[in-house]
């Protein structure tokens, strides 16, 4: 019987890289038994609808086993004298009912397990869709999110398939080729059944065997499949680059290879699965000449009956179906294991950012926010953050300055703790005056505390209400276009043919870098946070917006703990204080006018950005 052979698993081997390779490793760690154990606990709720619905396939198969007993007598029954003709009606009326009885409860089975694939289905996929967002941002880097993201989805649907082949498929076959051998035997002698069992052990051996040999093929089509997958989500993602370098050519060659490598393998399966009919059909063949030569034997020697003969060869005719299916049900069953073992495997994701026992919520309206020596590497190769201690007073504004790569951002990273630091600490001040390591905190209080307005502002594919609301989902329409209107992106957005319903498209690309960066505002400011950080906020802004925007800042970040991380020391000027960073270390600190004084890296800088605008407006007055 033919089966599909498009992939429905990853396979991917890995490098042992960071990632997605740590998946890789957990699924090979995982054997199958361990796979249905970690999949019981899903399991136990619904224990009493597993029951009724094995019930109700042993019914449907002891119905299935009455239907050649039926016929036997059915057909035995047409030699009676025209007196009885009422026995042959009444036994074609029981044959209809046994078949009909084998659907109702197969159905039925159907209908009572139906709601436990889908409902285990959900919550182990919904359970390992939070795990991934309680990973450390470490894990996301390095990541490839169509791999991951096939990962998901095919352990989803690997919990359906594996439960109903093995559940109401593979254990019931079985149990149907006992109960068939047993009435054989009973029946009959132990000729019969010895001839079943043989061409059921032929069978399975082989079905086996071939299926081992053809699952290299599988795996080649499932690991093209994957990188197939991963090379297109990356080259659609970052579609813009693509089209700016004129690579299309070049995505498409990356991508037809692994096509070519899957359309090799799909090729291959499909010549070794008409190997495999063919030796299945042949051994059924075989199996059933023999039951019917001895059976036929027997009617000549007067010892059995037509309808013997009928039954007989029902009974082989009827294990043979599902048997024709077992090379995919043995295949289906490896693969839905092999696609466990990968979704389990990101659940053994180890979690580097996690809440302490007895962590408590941040409650807090105006924190105090000290950095106290701390020292942070993303490779212990290479240290970010040396030695670095500086705090925000409640309610004050402390800007960072520095060159590309001084370790900037980082700083916004770690109080949002995306890391933990590797020394030191970052402690916050709550309304109780009681100073606490982030790390004492649940993670969910302290970045319900704190909102960003990121450099780079990355929008989710929906409308610009979803976007800006997504900064307190409970918030109302009047509030969401309040804080549209503080963002100075208000009436923009009113002008727009669909207004607040306006797609932004994939990363928000349907708006201008500025449009963007004003609706990532306008969600900060609906969030109405304790702490703000303000990374690059008006770098993507005109001079004229970046001087409306700047001022609505400063605005709403009086009486809020505030992280101004800047390039444009313009920007920063009327800071609390201002902390200049290079390769890791805060080199200089203090307010403008006495940094300016010093004469030092802030100074240098400054007189820099000054001589480039001087230099740019000269430019646009000469274009002029």
């Amino acid at each position: 019987m033919a089966e599909p052979v498009v992939p429905s698993a990853p396979e991917t081997e890995h490098d042992g890289t960071i990632g997605s390779a740590p998946v890789a490793r957990a699924a090979t760690a995982r054997g199958e038994w361990q796979v249905i154990r970690d999949l019981m606990p899903f399991l136990k709720p619904y224990s009493g609808r597993i029951a009724l619905a094995l019930a109700l396939v042993i019914a449907g198969k002891l119905a299935n086993l009455t239907v050649p007993m039926v016929l036997k007598r059915l057909v035995d029954g047409l030699d009676v004298e025209p007196t009885l003709l009422v026995l042959p009606v009444a036994l074609l009326v029981a044959y209809g009912a046994s078949r009909l009885s084998v659907t109702l409860f197969t159905e039925l089975r159907q209908v009572v397990f139906a709601r436990v694939m889908a409902r285990v289905s959900r919550r182990v996929t919904l359970q390992v869709f939070r795990h991934l967002h309680a990973l450390s941002l470490r894990f996301h880097l390095a990541r490839r999110t169509g791999g991951v993201a096939r990962d998901v989805e095919r352990g989803g649907t690997a919990i359906s398939d594996l439960l109903d082949w093995t559940l109401y498929t593979i254990l019931p076959t079985a149990l149907e080729v006992l109960l068939v051998t047993g009435v054989l035997v009973w029946l009959y002698d132990w000729g019969f059944a010895a001839i079943t069992l043989v061409t059921l052990a032929a069978y399975i051996v082989f079905t086996f065997s071939v299926t081992e040999w053809r699952t290299r093929y599988y795996r080649a089509a499932v690991e093209a499949d994957t990188h197939a997958n991963e090379r297109a989500v990356d080259s659609l993602l970052n579609y813009e680059t693509v089209k700016y370098f004129g690579n299309e050519e070049h995505e498409a060659r990356r991508y037809d290879e692994n096509l070519v490598r899957l359309e090799n393998a799909q090729v291959k399966s499909r010549k070794t699965l008409a190997v495999l009919n063919l030796g299945q059909t042949a051994i059924v063949a075989i199996g059933v000449t023999a039951m019917m030569w001895r059976a036929a034997a027997g009617v000549v020697a007067g010892t059995m009956t037509i309808g013997d003969l009928v039954l007989v060869n029902a009974y082989l005719l009827q294990l043979s179906a599902p048997l024709n299916m077992l090379g995919m049900m043995y295949r289906e069953v490896k693969q839905a294991f092999t696609n466990l073992e990968r979704l389990f495997g990101l659940l053994d994701e180890r979690q580097d950012v996690q809440d302490r026992d007895g962590a408590v919520p941040l409650r807090v309206s105006q924190p105090r926010v000290a950095f106290e020596r701390v020292r942070f590497a993303y490779d212990a190769r290479r240290e970010i953050l040396q030695d670095v201690s500086f705090e925000i007073p409640p309610g004050g504004t402390v800007a960072v300055v520095g060159h590309s790569g001084s370790g900037k951002s980082t700083l916004a990273r770690l109080l949002y703790r995306f890391y933990d630091v590797d020394a030191g600490r970052i402690a916050i001040t709550d309304d109780e005056s009681v100073a606490r390591d982030i790390r004492d905190y649940t993670q969910a209080s302290v970045r319900g505390a704190i909102a960003i307005v990121p450099q780079d502002t990355v929008l989710f594919n929906d409308t610009i209400y979803y976007n800006i609301l997504y900064g307190r989902p409970g918030a109302s329409r009047e509030e969401v276009e309040r804080a549209a209107r503080a963002a100075h992106i208000h009436d923009l957005i009113v002008s727009l043919p669909d207004g607040y319903e306006s797609e932004v498209g994939e990363r928000g690309l349907k708006l201008s870098g500025g449009e963007k960066q004003r609706v990532a505002i306008a969600r900060a400011l609906l969030k109405n946070p304790a702490i703000l950080i303000f990374d690059e906020a008006t770098s993507a802004l005109d001079s004229k917006s970046e001087k409306a925007i700047q001022a609505e800042l400063d605005r709403i970040a009086i009486g809020r703990t505030t992280l101004v991380i800047a390039h444009r020391l313009s920007t920063v000027m009327d800071a609390d204080e201002i902390l200049v960073m290079d390769a890791g270390r805060i080199v200089e600190r203090g307010g403008h006018a006495q940094l300016m004084a010093t004469g030092g890296h802030y100074a240098q800088m400054w007189r820099l950005q000054q001589q480039e605008q001087r230099a740019a407006a000269e430019q646009a007055e000469a274009a002029v």
